[in-house]
């Protein structure tokens, strides 16, 4: 509420601040003990109409603070006369800033500043030494930074977590360096990755969150007396953002892991983060119980990345099969569509086909309900396979991923040996057109040409690089994913119709041919992909009977499936 400017001459605005970097100085800066300070100097001072405004826990490196912001908007009014803070620091440590309300804002204004501390009242006149003292105050705050990074970089390096812990865990009561699951949060985070899996989207799962009344993190900590910063929102205790399930749905640290320094900031005065490059993070594996099996997880962020989003029906439905078919010919993702003369039609073409505008030479079209027959029979005699005979399907799983993993392992290292070649080389390259330049056998501009192409080379080989390495790691992993398939494949012995679940768990991508005629029958090759293990050859038992599959197109031309007929 406005004061009368009569009033200002009795009017002062009392500032207490107290940051996290204030406290170690103990009780003599907490915010009472500045309140009741300043309230006894104005008083003194003659000043009767007191407003008091307060931020607790808030830094003096950035200006923008809710209650300083108040008292500036309050100060612009001019029914205030006098400024009163226990020390020059608390107004800010930002020398620039705080030199120009000292210097210009106050001053011009007819404001008087009263820094109790620092003996600094302007109504005495200048003091020579406030330029300084605020130089000293950020430089106090550079220092406080500095230490804490060091601090941090000491933790994170020794697997000590530098982050409170996410929903689904707690601090131990017994070592605030470990975390323990959250019983109540687990289950759902957990029922958020089954249900991602199960083919629901982000939004579709935050919905049905909020419609079980199921408390969101928020308020989940609220209700066992944790202080968590954050948005509170204004939806209601159960109101679930979509963003708060895709963070869930990306977090490692359900795995068991720690991973320290995924963000950082430019500067001390600059408290915006910044996403950290994954190879200058630190993870440790397996530090605390899981919430989320490793494998779940990364089959979730597999789908995550894939390019193709899922598309929908014209009735809102949802396929399973959308980001997992591609095109044999020229490898770009199949799309999915319906019939526009009979929706109960559906099917995926080549998206680089593109009725003829893309690269692709043919559609590759194949319906959804022939590809669900084929994948299921598929499945089927997989799951025979390994029941039937279950030792000879334990060593081909095993062996046909070590081979597929060391065929890649050796392309990959190729590959990767080749581009530090070619890095080296352009060293050399920069190198010797320098000398040239310099001795005038190659001019300015041709110079100036050739370094640009060279740099711009060497920036894609840096990212390629990183790539592969990161890949081989990843690689290093896989074998021990092989005995979490031959599990899953026996999970659906008895499986009768496909589920999102089940072809996200054992399926990786599907390879579709082009339609073509084969001993003038017209057939369609698919080769599976398995997760873990790639395209695996059934061996032929009588106990495995091939998939036979034949449908009529809409067309009326049949089309038929044989296993026989799959090249791998």
């Amino acid at each position: 509420m406005r004061q009368s400017i009569k009033n200002r001459e009795t009017t002062a605005a009392l500032y207490p601040r107290l940051s996290r970097d204030d406290n170690v100085d103990g009780d003599s800066n907490s915010i009472q003990s500045q309140k009741k300070l300043l309230t006894k100097a104005a008083k003194d001072k003659g000043y009767t109409n007191l407003i008091t405004f307060v931020d607790d826990g808030v830094s003096g490196v950035t200006m923008d603070r809710p209650g300083f912001n108040e008292m500036m908007t309050e100060l612009k009014k001019g029914y205030i006369g006098a400024v009163f803070v226990k020390d020059l620091s608390r107004l800010g440590r930002n020398y620039i800033e705080v030199g120009r309300l000292t210097e210009e804002f106050f001053p011009e204004n007819d404001i008087r500043l009263v820094a109790i501390s620092d003996g600094v009242d302007t109504d005495e006149g200048e003091n020579d030494l406030n330029p300084i003292r605020n130089l000293f105050n950020e430089w106090y705050a550079r220092d406080i930074s500095k230490k804490r990074r060091i601090a941090n970089k000491v933790k994170g390096n020794s697997g000590e977590p530098l982050s409170l812990p996410p929903y689904g865990y707690l601090k131990d009561p017994d070592n605030p360096k470990r975390w323990i699951i959250d019983p109540e949060a687990a289950i759902v985070v957990q029922r958020i990755y089954e249900t991602y899996l199960n083919g629901l989207g982000v939004h579709q799962i935050a919905v049905a969150l909020t419609a079980d009344k199921i408390p969101n993190p928020m308020h989940h900590w609220q209700g066992k007396g944790l202080d968590r910063g954050g948005l509170k929102g204004n939806r209601g205790t159960a109101y679930w953002n979509n963003s708060t399930v895709s963070k869930i749905l990306s977090l490692q640290e359900y795995t068991g892991d720690i991973v320290n320094f995924k963000t950082y900031s430019k500067s001390f005065k600059n408290k915006k983060r910044i996403e950290n490059a994954e190879e200058n993070r630190a993870v440790f594996t397996d530090v605390h119980e899981p919430v989320i099996e490793r494998e779940i997880w990364q089959r979730v962020q597999a789908k995550r990345a894939s390019k193709s989003r899922s598309k929908n029906t014209g009735e809102g439905e949802k396929n399973m099969f959308s980001g997992l078919l591609r095109c044999a010919t020229c490898g770009h993702n199949l799309n999915y569509h319906f019939n526009q003369q009979n929706h109960d039609i559906k099917y995926f073409n080549c998206s680089n086909y593109n009725s003829g505008r893309g690269d692709c030479t043919a559609t590759h079209y194949i319906r959804l309900d022939f590809l669900e027959k084929v994948v299921l029979g598929e499945i089927r005699r997989l799951t025979k396979f390994a029941g039937q005979y279950e030792d000879d399907f334990v060593k081909a799983v095993v062996g046909h991923s070590k081979r597929m993993l060391e065929q890649d392992t050796q392309r990959m290292k190729k590959e990767l040996d080749t581009l530090l070649a070619r890095d080296k080389e352009l060293d050399r390259l920069f190198e010797r057109m320098y000398e040239d330049n310099v001795n005038g056998k190659v001019e300015d501009d041709r110079y100036a040409k050739m370094t640009k192409r060279y740099e711009e080379e060497q920036g894609g080989i840096v990212v390629r690089v990183k790539s592969l390495k990161a890949e081989l790691v990843q690689e290093g992993g896989q074998l021990m994913t092989t005995e979490s398939f031959i599990s899953a494949v026996r999970k659906y012995t008895r499986a009768k119709k496909l589920t999102p679940y089940m072809i996200s768990e054992l399926i990786d991508h599907i390879d579709v041919y082009h339609a073509e005629k084969v001993d003038g029958v017209k057939t369609q090759r698919l080769v599976i992909h398995y997760n873990c293990v790639g395209a695996i050859e059934i061996p032929k038992h009588d106990k495995i009977p091939l998939t036979a599959v034949k449908m009529d197109t809409r067309k009326g031309v049949a089309v038929s499936y044989s296993p026989s007929q799959i090249a791998i």
